[in-house]
């Protein structure tokens, strides 16, 4: 009794023909049956970009900066910085600074201590004067006291309000002085740049100086090396890569000497670019070559370089040559092994790591856990993942955000999200603070099951904790939105996210070129890839992909095989999520033997089999209907010692019971259990499907009633597999009993639904019945569909009635006029060839029996 459903209990005779109470029919008719529930309201995106837009500030980036060549600026006003600060009215007026008063900042003991001594009075008055001023009115305030202003030595200014703790006050006094350059006699020298580089690389504000430092010509001011090197860092940050390595050469040819942090900055750009190995592996020699030592950033970033590539051997070739060298590796390093190994999903390699780790007394910190966590998860282990949790507080290190956001993002993409939610509740009990990264998580998974409510809830919950949002935020936001029929929305996300100041980077022309190529909308995605361009973003791996997925919604596998050899001709090696994109591609477009060839390539070991590449191959293979590639990949993933998951038990048991292996089904649903695994919603209607099929519809309804005592809810997809268990068997009444109960549950009928109804009852000859289901149809805004037509014209043919049939045919523009002629001219041949060939059958027929009387006559003839 393993194989059953409930082990407990015992297995009873299925009764195909249970007596039905006797009870008067129910007709298909609004007079007879209730109303329908109201229709699901739309995606409510107002609601939620109301929401987001509640606890949104603008991030600190300059937009629109023209650039300072020649540095002249007629205009009074510059573009805003978009510094953050409560609004306050402009009608303002300004006081003059006259005396000198106590500083109202908020660090006035440093001030006390003398640290801004060597200010003058005016200059501490004027410091004064810019510290009571709102931010947005900063520069107004410039204005006023301009004169003033241009007596103060502005470079001990900017310092002083720096080291106040009003960096953002710095920055806005710098943006006066860039508007009025040559105007008032002001020029820009190298002590105020780099003063401001320093400021804005400390603070982190690697889009400001990015932004800022494209429009002011810095190679022509002859900055320290450092200073250049933050600006690289600036570009590397927000994906300016050429911009970057621009800078470096032209550092290099003013004759400067690149430090070490400069070196590991330059092969984190290269490694982010990507395509970059053999120059990664030009600026090592060239630090080898100037006695430059290795220290762990440089390893972590070449390591991590292979990682983002793809380049596991390279990885594995360059951290056995450190250590041959006589380099001892650190926590950093390994830890970025670590990360190569469990991204490529390859956790017996990734184990191994951490248990050389041990071996070499390295201890092991968060960011280890947090990578193992992950390589667990990449390899289908999402409760062994949860378990390191436990692990990591037994041996005295608590799991951070991090920690608790990658196994949150593992039970998301299993379907767990009750787990998920669950988790991010307890993380907030152990005192851990979620951060944007983790609300980013959540909100992505919610969005992509559509529960707007939740994430209405997860929003507030930000808005509570103080925790605002960033670009990937609104990243998600796109995302969420790409679907069909909600092209609109991404617009109008779009929309609110520039007028947020979020201005669109890499990642968001990615998220947006996926999502209108998920809505459909292939011109908008082309015209993303080439804003994105002009933005000045190279295209990467991601890029690639985000075109792979638009292109796998609707199946066109020739266009994707065009994209995949681009990618290797530009120098890209896809990865394991292009060569799912492009399997799921070859699936949707019904091309088995593309997914052939991506198979063999796994198979044959030219392709690395990593869980997500097998998983892929057994849904794709499932779309196709595939049986022999579907169970040769999920075979693959046990020898391989991955974990399914419960979507690939479901579709195993779902195409087992698809082709009558009934047996084999069973022994998925033994499997489910055996792996610690329960079953959900699609496994009970993949039961529900196999026991309709089989004619056993009295045990596809037992099914549903059991998914409802263990406190699931069924969906419309679980109604429509009962109904049409009893309409294939002719209990049309019982299709009806269940119609019912399911509108009472707030669940309205589909085409799907109506089109079983019209089946059930032309196939037994019932075609008032029909009229009755197709009018219900009209009247509650569900039109009849081709399939609905050929249906009754199908049932008519086979009863023999087809000249009722052709009057039914001549009646559907009176349904919907504005159904296509060219169907209905189909349909009318498809009568009258069923029509010649009844004829054609039954004219042999009568002429046999004309022959057989005769001979009969005949013979009682002879024998008289």
């Amino acid at each position: 009794m393993e194989g059953t459903l409930f082990p407990s209990r015992p297995v009873l005779p299925i009764q195909t023909n249970r007596p039905i109470q006797p009870s008067p029919p129910v007709k298909f008719n609004a007079t007879t049956l209730p109303p329908l529930p109201q229709n699901p309201s739309s995606f409510p995106i107002d609601s939620l970009l109301h929401h987001l837009l509640k606890i949104s500030s603008p991030p600190n980036t300059p937009h629109n900066l023209k650039p300072l060549n020649p540095p002249h600026q007629t205009n009074d006003t510059f573009p805003s910085l978009h510094i953050s600060a409560d609004s306050t009215p402009k009608q303002l007026q300004f006081k003059k600074p006259t005396s000198v008063l106590v500083p109202s900042f908020e660090d006035k003991a440093r001030t006390e201590d003398g640290l801004i001594d060597f200010l003058t009075i005016k200059g501490k008055m004027m410091l004064n004067s810019i510290v009571e001023s709102p931010l947005d009115c900063v520069n107004e305030f410039c204005d006023s006291a301009k004169f003033e202003l241009l007596e103060v030595d502005l470079i001990s200014l900017l310092k002083a309000l720096d080291l106040s703790g009003n960096w953002e006050r710095a920055l806005l006094v710098f943006e006066w002085i860039l508007l009025n350059l040559n105007a008032e006699s002001l020029k820009l020298d190298k002590q105020i740049i780099e003063l401001m580089v320093r400021i804005l690389g400390r603070e982190s504000q690697h889009t400001i100086a990015s932004k800022l430092f494209d429009v002011i010509p810095i190679e022509q001011y002859s900055l320290d090396v450092r200073a250049y090197t933050t600006v690289i860092h600036a570009y590397s940050r927000t994906g300016k890569y050429e911009r970057a390595i621009d800078l470096f050469k032209k550092l290099m040819e003013m004759g400067l000497s690149p430090t070490l942090v400069t070196y590991n900055v330059m092969l984190d750009v290269y490694g982010k670019k990507g395509r970059s190995w053999n120059k990664i592996l030009g600026l090592l020699d060239e630090m080898k070559s100037k006695g430059l030592e290795f220290d762990d950033f440089t390893c972590s970033t070449v390591i991590s370089a292979c990682g983002r590539e793809g380049l596991l051997d390279e990885a594995k070739e360059f951290f056995a040559g450190l250590k041959s060298q006589g380099f001892v590796p650190g926590t950093v390093t390994y830890n970025s092994l670590l990360q190569v190994f469990g991204k490529a999903g390859v956790f017996m390699e990734a184990l191994s790591i951490l248990k050389e780790m041990e071996d070499n007394n390295c201890p092991p910190d968060a960011v280890t856990y947090n990578e193992l966590v992950a390589a667990y998860v990449r390899a289908g282990f999402a409760e062994e993942g949860a378990y390191v949790l436990k692990t990591m507080t037994q041996k005295g290190t608590m799991p951070n955000a991090v920690t608790y956001t990658t196994v949150i993002n593992a039970y998301g993409r299993a379907g767990k999200e009750e787990e998920a939610l669950r988790l991010f509740n307890q993380m907030k009990e152990t005192g851990c603070v979620p951060n944007v990264c983790t609300y980013n998580a959540v909100l992505a998974m919610l969005g992509k099951k559509s529960w707007p409510e939740d994430m209405i809830k997860v929003l507030c919950d930000m808005k509570s904790s103080g925790c605002a949002p960033n670009q990937i935020t609104w990243n998600t936001m796109l995302a969420m939105c790409g679907d069909k029929g909600k092209h609109k929305y991404v617009n109008q996300v779009l929309r609110e996210m520039k007028n947020c100041g979020f201005e669109p980077d890499r990642d968001t022309f990615n998220t947006l070129i996926s999502a209108y190529g998920r809505c459909g909308s292939d011109i908008d995605a082309a015209q993303m890839h080439d804003e994105m361009i002009r933005a000045g973003f190279t295209p990467c791996i991601s890029t690639y992909n985000a075109l792979l997925n638009a292109l796998a919604r609707r199946g066109d596998w020739k266009a994707a095989e065009s994209v995949i050899q681009d990618m290797k001709n530009k120098g890209f090696k896809p990865n394991e999520t292009s060569y799912s994109l492009m399997t799921n591609c070859h699936a949707k477009g019904g091309n088995v033997r593309g997914i052939e060839r991506i198979e063999n390539e796994i198979y044959e070991g030219h392709i690395f089999p990593s869980w997500i590449l097998l998983r892929t191959l057994v849904l794709a293979n499932f779309k196709c209907r595939a049986l022999r590639g579907m169970e040769r990949a999920f075979q693959q993933l046990q020898i391989n010692g991955y974990k399914p998951d419960l979507v690939l038990f479901n579709s195993m048991l779902s195409i087992y019971a698809r082709k009558n292996m009934y047996d084999r089904a069973n022994d998925m649903l033994h499997m489910i259990r055996e792996n610690g695994l329960q079953p959900d919603l699609v496994t009970y209607n993949s039961l529900m499907d196999m026991y309709a099929r089989k004619g056993e519809c009295w045990k596809a309804e037992e099914i549903l009633l059991s998914l409802q005592k263990s406190g699931g809810k069924p969906d419309l997809v679980s109604y429509n597999t009962v109904i049409k268990g009893f309409c294939r068997q002719g209990h049309m009444q019982e299709a009806i009993r269940i119609l019912l109960e399911m509108t009472a549950r707030g669940i309205r009928p589909c085409i799907f639904t109506y089109n079983t109804f019209v089946t059930g009852y032309s196939g037994r000859g019932m075609f008032s019945e029909v009229d009755e289901v197709i009018s219900y149809m009209t009247q509650n805004n569900c039109k009849p569909n081709e399939l609905t037509y050929k249906i009754v014209v199908d049932g008519y043919c086979k009863a023999r009635k087809f000249e009722e049939a052709m009057d039914f045919l001549s009646k559907i523009k009176d349904i919907d006029n504005s159904f296509d002629d060219g169907y209905v001219e189909r349909l009318s041949s498809r009568i009258r060839g069923n029509w010649e060939a009844f004829e054609n059958l039954i004219m042999p027929t009568e002429r046999l029996q004309e022959l057989c009387s005769s001979m009969v006559q005949g013979f009682r003839h002879m024998m008289r």
